[in-house]
């Protein structure tokens, strides 16, 4: 038996993931369901493309709301509100000074289920993340990463 580990997620992340679940349970399973009626309907299904995308469909939107379900079983939620500010932790904004590029930039810090490099959302089990948490303002923080030792300046932390 594998154990199940804990899905970190703020409370925003635990709503899209609802949403999305809720989403394909009541909306895309019914517009499979028609595909595949329509499908049926044209005869021969052994050289029938139409059913057999439906039915590969069919079973992405499955696979998609069993992990969907499985993620939100085991979720643990951090409410930001309850986050210390002082310090970085999961749910936080944090501006960081890239001493390599002379440049600021920003992530929040979100569990790994919510990660999203494209949009800035960092995971606390990154290596980055990871360094970052506990961290205070003006703390120095190095981090290993492919292109070698990148070094950050932490500017502020606040909420999201």
């Amino acid at each position: 038996m594998v154990e199940n580990k804990k899905n970190i997620l703020t409370y925003t992340g635990l709503k899209q993931l609802e949403d999305e679940l809720q989403q394909l349970k009541v909306v895309r399973r019914q517009e499979v369901a028609e595909k595949l009626k329509e499908a049926r309907a044209q005869g021969d299904l052994s050289e029938n493309a139409e059913y057999d995308a439906a039915k590969d469909e069919q079973r992405d939107i499955e696979a998609r709301i069993e992990e969907l379900e499985n993620i939100l079983k085991n979720a643990e939620v951090v409410v930001e509100t309850e986050v210390d500010s002082d310090k970085i932790n999961i749910g936080c904004i944090v501006k960081l000074f890239d001493f390599e590029f002379d440049e600021e930039l920003e992530f929040s810090i979100v569990g790994s289920t919510e990660a999203n490099s494209l949009k800035n959302k960092i995971s606390n089990e990154s290596p980055l993340g990871s360094a970052l948490i506990g961290k205070k303002v003006g703390d120095v923080i190095k981090v290993e990463t492919q292109m070698g030792e990148v070094e950050y300046k932490v500017l502020s932390i606040s909420r999201q």
